[in-house]
Order: structure tokens, then C-alpha cells, then sequence
């Protein structure tokens, strides 16, 4: 019986021998190469930079965006830069969701045969269709946001604009309808878009100023397209509200005056004192040639 256990053992010691595991091939390492110098780096902010641009360490912030969301494409003309856009807008104040203005609250009253405005049966004025917003895109008319916010756009489309202060009206604002440093959001449709008229010149070739000041402002009548009638012009007073016909959400901050620059003076010309209580004094007269006398002076020489 003893026997037969070591048999048994020495069975299982010879089988294990046999089975013992292979070493394990060491792992090659990975060597570098120059390949990667070519690879895009990326930085551990996560911004990728193009090979040749050295990483740098510091905090990266994000400058304001304009943001938009369309929930209507159009299928009409596209939104081309340098063209005169026509549109229906709608404004918030993005804070509290105060609307501050309407293209659809801009309606002028319908006028009878004899130019009277028709009144309802409660005597109050009839209005006609809303009258939209008609602007050249890129002039600096309006509002940064209004100048960016249509890229992309074809007529009939419909337009949410998310517009930080920093391209609407920025740390000032335009109070009491806009306040300081107030986010803007605004639903647009694209109604129409076409070329921009050719700009009149006068002599010389040089462009003639257009009257009326800056399309939109406050105090001057919005620009219409041909047919479309025009919004009267309202008087303005510092530190009111805005009123139908005057949109002053996307009309561009004003711009403080250039200063005068004095006129070169002109060397040939003399110079007076501006303002001058006494006038110069007369150039002296050139002397007259005196007439010969019918005798000499001289008495001693012959006639």
C-alpha cells in the first residue's frame, strides 16, 4: 500500500515539473521619435495647437460669443454681407424677460381718401400692417449682434439672437429702457434682402451725407424700402422711453463727435484777429505820377 503512494507522489511531482509556466517575454519600451514633433500638442486646458507653437502655462477665459438658435429655415434669398436686410424683430432684456420692443408695436394709423386718419366705431385711430425694420447690414447702423446675427439666414427663416451687452448697447447701456451691461435677446424673421442702394455723389466724386442723421435713431425717421411708407419722426427727450415708429433696441450706441481741426491758414492772405474790435488798417495808396508844370522849376534853364 505504501508502495503504491509513492508511486502516486512521484506521478504527480514529475507532471508538475513538466507543466511549469514558460517565462513571460520581457515588454519592448517604446522608444521616441521625431514623429511625434509633428503631432498637434494639446495643452492641458485641452486646446490643440499646430506643430511650431510652443505651449504655454496660463488660464485661458473666453471671450463674449454671440449665440443664436434658428427654429424656422427659410427658403428664400440668402443673408449676403453688404446687403440691405429687411426684417420683424422682437426684444427681451435677458435678466427678467422685459420686452422692450416690437417691430409688430410699429404700425401706422390707415388713412382715408382725403388723408384723414379712418377711425374705429370706439373712435379710436385704425392701424395698419406692422411696419418691419429695414437696415444695411455691415454699416455700423445698429448693434454689433444685428450686424453678425443674420449670417446664414434665407428669407422666411426665423431667428433666436442671445446677444451679450458687449455687442448691444455694453457697460453703459441706453437707460432707463436698456440698463448697464444687460444681455439682449431678440427673435428676428428675415423678411427680405436686396442690394444696397448706390450711394449719390457729389462734385468731385465725393459721397454726399445723407439727411436725417443716423437711420433709426431716436428723433429720425427709420429707413423704408421703396413703397413702404415712412414712420413720422418723434421729438426726443433725454431719459424717455421709446415710442411706436422708433425702435431703440438694435440702434447702434451714438458716437461722441470728432473734434474740429483748425483750418490751415493761408500765407498769402493777412491775418486778422478773430473778433477784432477794430478793423485793420487800409493798405497805403500807390502815389500818383504828378502832371509836368508848364514852366520848368528850374527859372534858369531855357524854355
Amino acid at each position: 500500500m505504501k508502495r503504491i503512494a509513492l508511486v502516486f507522489l512521484a506521478a504527480v511531482t514529475v507532471s508538475a515539473a513538466q507543466t511549469a509556466p514558460a517565462p513571460k517575454a520581457t515588454p519592448k519600451t517604446a522608444t521616441a521619435t521625431t514623429a511625434t514633433a509633428h503631432k498637434p500638442t494639446t495643452t492641458a486646458t485641452g486646446m490643440k495647437l499646430p506643430p511650431g507653437v510652443p505651449v504655454v502655462r496660463g488660464i485661458v477665459k473666453s471671450a463674449f460669443a454671440l449665440k443664436y438658435e434658428d427654429y424656422k429655415i427659410g427658403t428664400g434669398k440668402l443673408a449676403e454681407p453688404g446687403k440691405v436686410y429687411t426684417v420683424h424683430y422682437t426684444g427681451w432684456l435677458a435678466s427678467d424677460g422685459k420686452k422692450f420692443d416690437s417691430s409688430y408695436d410699429h404700425r401706422q394709423p390707415v388713412m382715408d381718401k382725403d388723408g384723414k386718419p379712418e377711425t374705429d366705431a370706439d373712435g379710436k385711430p385704425k392701424l395698419g400692417d406692422a411696419q418691419p425694420l429695414t437696415f444695411p447690414q455691415g454699416r455700423g447702423r445698429l448693434i454689433p449682434g444685428w450686424d453678425q446675427g443674420f449670417e446664414g439666414m434665407h428669407v422666411g427663416g426665423k431667428r433666436r439672437l442671445f446677444i451679450p451687452f458687449q455687442l448691444a448697447y455694453g457697460a453703459i447701456g441706453r437707460p432707463p429702457v436698456i440698463p448697464a451691461k444687460a444681455d439682449l435677446i431678440f427673435d428676428v424673421e428675415l423678411v427680405d434682402v436686396v442690394d444696397m442702394p448706390a450711394q449719390p455723389s457729389g462734385p468731385g466724386g465725393r459721397p454726399m451725407p445723407r439727411p436725417g442723421g443716423m437711420p433709426g435713431a431716436l428723433g429720425t425717421p427709420r429707413p423704408q424700402m421703396p413703397g413702404q411708407p415712412a414712420a413720422p419722426a418723434q421729438p426726443t427727450t433725454p431719459g424717455q422711453p421709446a415710442t411706436p415708429g422708433q425702435p431703440t433696441s438694435p440702434v447702434a450706441p451714438p458716437t461722441p463727435p470728432a473734434p474740429e481741426t483748425a483750418k490751415p491758414v493761408d500765407p498769402t492772405q493777412p491775418t486778422v484777429a478773430p473778433n477784432s474790435a477794430t478793423p485793420p488798417p487800409p493798405p497805403p495808396k500807390a502815389e500818383q505820377p504828378t502832371a509836368p508844370p508848364d514852366k520848368p522849376a528850374n527859372p534858369s534853364q531855357p524854355n
